[in-house]
């Protein structure tokens, strides 16, 4: 049986975590035993230390203290009113996560869209807010609890994904570190968000 990844996986780069959850699976349990899940799509890496998109604009001091907890556990950002769902990386003190921006939904698909109901499915989570309200993600219940508890965790993805299958872009809707290509999709997915990144690399 296949284990969830544990903390000690996110304690580094995460540039390099990011580009190694691509194909992973996202699995939701739901109070009742219900299990929603998806395969990670589209992430992006924020690494403050070297990240001018941590300093700049007003939310971002917030955010960056916020990241700077131990590797491994779920944290939320707050856009537009919209909760985005994240995993912190690094050592306690050093702010750096990967934000899950869109997944293709496995299971439960019928529980999502009563979550979220859409007329297209692909619109169900192709976008980081999207995602949480398909899972039914609660922010107070799930804000730093570890990336392996028992309600929302992670699975590994079942092979390495080869270079020809991901693409490497600039980050969605930033006005600081437009350049750094720190946002891996997995090429050709129908479920990745729609949004064009910040800039052309």
């Amino acid at each position: 049986m296949t284990r969830p990844l544990a903390a000690q996986f996110f304690d580094r780069d995460p540039v390099a975590v990011a580009r190694e959850l691509l194909g992973a699976t996202l699995v939701r349990v739901l109070p009742d035993g219900t299990r929603l899940s998806g395969r990670l799509v589209e992430l992006e890496a924020y690494d403050c230390p070297r990240d001018p998109a941590c300093t700049a604009g007003r939310f971002h001091a917030a955010r960056s203290a916020e990241m700077a907890i131990e590797a491994g556990r779920w944290l939320f950002w707050t856009a537009h009113g919209h909760p985005l769902l994240q995993v912190s990386c690094r050592p306690a003190g050093v702010p750096a996560s990967v934000l899950l921006r869109a997944l293709e939904p496995l299971e439960g698909l019928g529980q999502m869209l009563t979550h979220r109901p859409v007329t297209r499915e692909r619109d169900l989570t192709n976008g980081p807010a999207k995602l949480v309200y398909a899972l039914g993600l609660d922010p107070a219940q799930i804000s730093h609890q570890s990336v392996s508890s028992p309600q929302l965790y992670l699975l590994p993805p079942q092979r390495p994904l080869t270079e020809s299958e991901v693409l490497v872009t600039a980050r969605i809707g930033i006005g600081a570190g437009q350049n750094l290509p720190w946002r891996f999709v997995l090429r050709g997915s129908p479920w990745v968000s729609p949004a064009a990144p910040s800039m052309e690399l």
